[in-house]
C-alpha cells in the first residue's frame, strides 16, 4: 500500500477575505496540571525499521515517517486539508497579509513563543526557516519560488517571483526551525538533529528501534500538554500495524485495512475509530494521450462511461475511499463550492450502451467481439501498477472487466514500485492509477492530472501530467486561476478547466483520497470527528501539534 505525501495548498475562495488579515489566536491550553489519567499515547506506523534521524526537512527521517517531528516543530499556521474554505489558525505566525497580486506576504510572529532550549523565538527565526529553503533546494519540497526576504522588527516579508494564490497554505503551512541551531549546522541536508530543538509542546526523550518516546515540555506557549508520553513505534508492514491497532498496542495511526469495519471496528465499538475526511485529492486513472489507443479522446470518453465507481469503492477499498460522483472529478462534499454552475448535480453514468455509441460515431468497429480502430487495428491496453497495492490492483481488475463488454482487452500488470515511478515519469506506460494532491483549491489536482505546464516529452522525466496531455485553452487558464487577482476571472478559468476535463478526458478520476487515520477512545478523548473535522486525523503532519493539545482523557 502506498503511503504519498499530502501537499497541503491555498486557503479557497470563500476564506479568502479572512486570510488577507488574519486574526491572532491560539491554541486552548490543557488543564493546569497537565494530565496523566489517560496513560501514554501509543503512535504506530507500518514504515519498516528505522534510524535515528530526527531531521524535520528530510521525509526519510524517523521524525517525519512517523510523524513526531510534528510534535516538536510547528507550522506559521493550522491548515485544514480537509475542509479547505475554512481559513487557517494562526500559529507560530500571529497574522498575515498577502498583496493583492499573491507575490508578496508579510508575516507577523507570535509574541511569548520560546523554543524548548528557552532562547525567544523571533521573526528572525521566521526569515531563516524560509531562507534555508531557499537556499537547499532539497528542502523546498514545495518548489515555491522564492525571490527576497526582509525582516522588521516582528514582521518578516516574503516575496515571490510570480504569485502564489494557489499556494498560499504551502506558505502558511512550514514548521519553523531556531535560526540560533540551524545556522551552525555545516551539512543540514545530512544532519541526524538527534537533540531535536522546537516550538512544539513536546520533546525527544529517548529514541531506541523499537519506541521513540516523547513527554510534555514546560513552558509552551499553548499550555501543558495532557497526553504524559508519546510512544511511536514502526511497524514492519500494513498487517503488522492493523494487528497493534486492533489489540490496542496502537491507539493512533494510519494504514489501510481491508473491511476495516469487521477486522478493526468490531474488535472495541465503542472505542475503535476509522475518520477519513476527503479533501480535494482523488487517485486517478492516468491515460498515456501520446499513443494509440487514448490518443483518441473517443476512447477516453468511453473509458469514462464504462468505469462504475461505487463497485471501485466498495470492492477496492471496503468503502473506506468514497466513490466520486460529480462529472467533474471534484471530492465530495469538500469540493462542491468549486464545482461550475454547469456541472452541479451532473452524476457520473455507468452507460455501456452509451459508450459503444460514442465508438462507433468516431469510426470504431466490432469485428466477432474485437473493437477495432478506424485503422482496423484491435484496441488494447495495459494497466499497470505496483505489485502488493491491492487496493489498486483490484480497481484495475475492475476496469479491465468494465471494458471487455465494448470488446476492448485490458491487460492488468505489475512491477517494483522504483520501476513503476520511473515508467510513469518517462510516459512509458498505457494506463495507471496514482494519487494527485489535495490543497485548498482545485487547482492542484487538476493540475497534476492534465496541466500542459507539467508536460515533459517522453522519456523526459515528468513531475505530473504523467499522460502527456496537452491543451492550449486548458494551459492559458491554469494560468489565469494561479495569478489573476479578479475573482471572476479565476472562477471562469476554474470553469474552462473543469469544460476541458469533462469533454476531453485527459485522465479519469476514480475515487476520493481521504487523509484518513484509525484511533482509540479508550483512553484519550478529542480526536477530529465527521461532526467537528477540525483537521486531519492523521499523525504524520503539521496539524499533530493542534490535535495533541486538544486531548484529554476519556470519562474526564
Amino acid at each position: 500500500m502506498r503511503f504519498p505525501t499530502l501537499r497541503q495548498a491555498a486557503v479557497g475562495l470563500a476564506a479568502l477575505a479572512l486570510v488577507l488579515t488574519a486574526c491572532s489566536a491560539a491554541p486552548k491550553a490543557a488543564g493546569p496540571s497537565g494530565g496523566g489519567g489517560g496513560g501514554p499515547l501509543t503512535i504506530g506506523m507500518p514504515n519498516g525499521p528505522q534510524t535515528n534521524n530526527s531531521n524535520p526537512f528530510l521525509n526519510t527521517s524517523s521524525a517525519r515517517s512517523l510523524g513526531y517531528a510534528y510534535a516538536i516543530y510547528e507550522p506559521l499556521a493550522q491548515v485544514n486539508a480537509v475542509r479547505p474554505t475554512v481559513a487557517p489558525i494562526p500559529w507560530l505566525a500571529s497574522e498575515w497579509k498577502w498583496n493583492p497580486e499573491f507575490t508578496s506576504i508579510a508575516i507577523t510572529a507570535r509574541d511569548g513563543v520560546t523554543w524548548s532550549d528557552g532562547q525567544p523565538f523571533t521573526a528572525d527565526d521566521i526569515a531563516y526557516s524560509i531562507q534555508i529553503r531557499k537556499d537547499q533546494s532539497a528542502f523546498n519540497e514545495n518548489a515555491l519560488p522564492y525571490k527576497d526576504i526582509t525582516t522588521s522588527g516582528k514582521t518578516v516579508t516574503v516575496t515571490f517571483t510570480s504569485g502564489q494564490f494557489v499556494n498560499q497554505n504551502k506558505i502558511l503551512n512550514l514548521f519553523m526551525v531556531p535560526k540560533h541551531i540551524w545556522q551552525n549546522i555545516a551539512a543540514p541536508t545530512t544532519d541526524l538533529n538527534q537533540t531535536p530543538v522546537g516550538t512544539g509542546p513536546y520533546t525527544l526523550k529517548t529514541w531506541t528501534p523499537q519506541a521513540v518516546t516523547l513527554v510534555p515540555r514546560e513552558g509552551y506557549w499553548g499550555g501543558k500538554a495532557q497526553v504524559p508520553e508519546l510512544r511511536y513505534t514502526s511497524y514492519n508492514d500494513n498487517s503488522a500495524l492493523t494487528n497493534a491497532l486492533v489489540s490496542g498496542a496502537a491507539q493512533w495511526g494510519w494504514t489501510f485495512i481491508a473491511d476495516y469495519r469487521r477486522v478493526y471496528i468490531a474488535a472495541d465499538p465503542k472505542n475503535n475509530h476509522f475518520n477519513a475526511p476527503t479533501g480535494l485529492g482523488v487517485d486517478a486513472l492516468f491515460l498515456n494521450s501520446t499513443k494509440a489507443p487514448f490518443d483518441n479522446v473517443a476512447v477516453r470518453k468511453a473509458l469514462d462511461m464504462v468505469i462504475n465507481r461505487d463497485d471501485v469503492s466498495k470492492l477496492a477499498t471496503t468503502g473506506a475511499f468514497p466513490a466520486l460522483t460529480n462529472v467533474t472529478g471534484m471530492p465530495e462534499p469538500a469540493g462542491n463550492d468549486f464545482i461550475a454552475p454547469e456541472h452541479a448535480g451532473k452524476k457520473y453514468p455507468v452507460d455501456t450502451d452509451g459508450a459503444k455509441k460514442v465508438l462507433a460515431d468516431a469510426g470504431y468497429t466490432l469485428d466477432a467481439g474485437v473493437l477495432k480502430d478506424p485503422k482496423g487495428t484491435p484496441v488494447t491496453f495495459t494497466l499497470v501498477d505496483p505489485s502488493g497495492w491491492s487496493d489498486y490492483l483490484t480497481e484495475l481488475q475492475l476496469i479491465s472487466d468494465a471494458v471487455k463488454p465494448l470488446g476492448i482487452t485490458a491487460k492488468v500488470e505489475t512491477m517494483t514500485a522504483d520501476a513503476w515511478a520511473t515508467a510513469l515519469k518517462a510516459g512509458n506506460f498505457d494506463a495507471s492509477l496514482h494519487w494527485t494532491d489535495g490543497g485548498s483549491t482545485p487547482w492542484d489536482m487538476y493540475s497534476d492530472m492534465f496541466d500542459t505546464a507539467q508536460y515533459k516529452p517522453l522519456g523526459q522525466a515528468a513531475s505530473w501530467n504523467y499522460g502527456r496531455f496537452q491543451h492550449p485553452e486548458s494551459a492559458a487558464a491554469f494560468l489565469t486561476y494561479a495569478n489573476t487577482t479578479d475573482a471572476a476571472a479565476r472562477t471562469a478559468a476554474l470553469a474552462t478547466i473543469q469544460k476541458v476535463f469533462v469533454e476531453q478526458v485527459p485522465a479519469i478520476a476514480m475515487i476520493s483520497r481521504p487523509n484518513a487515520a484509525e484511533y482509540s477512545t479508550k483512553n484519550w478523548t478529542g480526536w477530529p470527528t465527521d461532526q467537528d473535522q477540525y483537521s486531519s486525523p492523521q499523525p504524520t503532519g503539521p496539524q499533530a501539534s493542534m490535535i495533541l493539545m486538544k486531548l484529554r482523557p476519556s470519562g474526564s
